[in-house]
């Protein structure tokens, strides 16, 4: 890792936070139980910049009826604090949930943003949902395309944004002072990593990004996309350290072998099922959060392709 500049300015950063040299951002965290979602505000206290981290759209599949309930808990508490919202965060092109994006800039403001590789899931869902030319695969549903190594700063706290593919090929991790939102690359210490089996993952290069983000410093504060309490845990839990992780990870931890974590990953993956709200989820979230244009009668809708995953 020592030749990874990108990764050697994040380490830089979190050492500077950890050392005071720069304000300590405050995450506050909304905790979404039905899709086992953690969304986050991350705001700089003195100038009251922020950013909103992968937010949720509630969504009843059966109805197919959305609502606002946990994207307006976001609202309430960024205008109770008088924050200034200036980036909406996609860590990835969720499976699980649907993005509250458009509303929340709707009613925030704020620039939306994901890694550059979302045309590479544009592409691959594309062809899975037979979009037609009508859909842009270029990321232009988006303001801003990441590219690793981008650095920016929230009000005064620096801001670095990693590539950590594996997962998904897009997945992004955004190192905000001496806090990392990781998205689905790993889960707490003691329920592991995330799955690598649909279109574009990798485990093995999940592997590789999950060592890159162990290489910050241990006390590096990781906030978690989701949570499902590991066996023996009573609570939900989304915040822990690079140096638990490091250490306790029980998929990944320091002294397991790529190859160990691959046959590890792939075994597992063959054992679970595709998450409940995947197929809605992609068509929406590869849009930026928006949904497919209304049809002659007004109504959008969304493709429930047969046999394709």
């Amino acid at each position: 890792m020592h030749s990874d500049p990108h990764l050697k300015l994040a380490q830089e950063q979190v050492k500077g936070a950890l050392r005071g040299g720069v304000h300590t951002p405050i995450v506050q965290a909304f905790f979404d139980e039905d899709t086992f979602t953690a969304s986050y505000v991350v705001q700089d206290p003195v100038l009251k910049r922020a950013a909103i981290v992968d937010c949720v759209l509630d969504f009843d599949q059966p109805s197919g009826r959305t609502s606002t309930r946990s994207a307006d808990q976001i609202v309430d508490y960024v205008r109770e604090h008088g924050l200034s919202v200036d980036w909406l965060l996609e860590t990835h092109a969720h499976a699980d949930h649907l993005s509250a994006a458009p509303y929340l800039q709707e009613k925030l403001g704020g620039k939306l943003a994901i890694g550059r590789e979302i045309l590479t899931v544009q592409n691959v869902f594309g062809k899975v949902f037979n979009e037609g030319t009508d859909f842009a695969r270029d990321g232009s549903q988006f303001d801003h395309l990441f590219d690793d190594g981008d650095r920016m700063e929230l009000g005064e706290i620096p801001f670095t944004v990693l590539h950590v593919p594996g997962h998904t090929p897009a997945d992004m991790a955004y190192i905000i002072g001496d806090a990392a939102f990781v998205g689905d690359t790993m889960f707490m210490p003691d329920y592991g990593t995330a799955r690598a089996d649909f279109p574009g993952g990798n485990a093995g290069v999940l592997f590789r990004s999950i060592r890159r983000l162990m290489a910050l410093p241990d006390e590096t504060r990781v906030f978690l996309c989701h949570d499902y309490k590991a066996p023996g845990r009573d609570d939900f839990a989304w915040e822990t350290t690079i140096g638990a992780e490091r250490t306790g990870n029980v998929h990944a931890r320091e002294g397991v072998t790529e190859e160990e974590f691959v046959t590890m990953r792939e075994l597992r993956d063959e054992t679970l099922g595709m998450p409940r709200l995947i197929l809605p989820s992609i068509q929406v979230n590869m849009r930026g959060g928006h949904f497919p244009e209304a049809e002659e009668n007004g109504t959008r809708y969304l493709k429930l392709p047969l046999n394709a995953l």
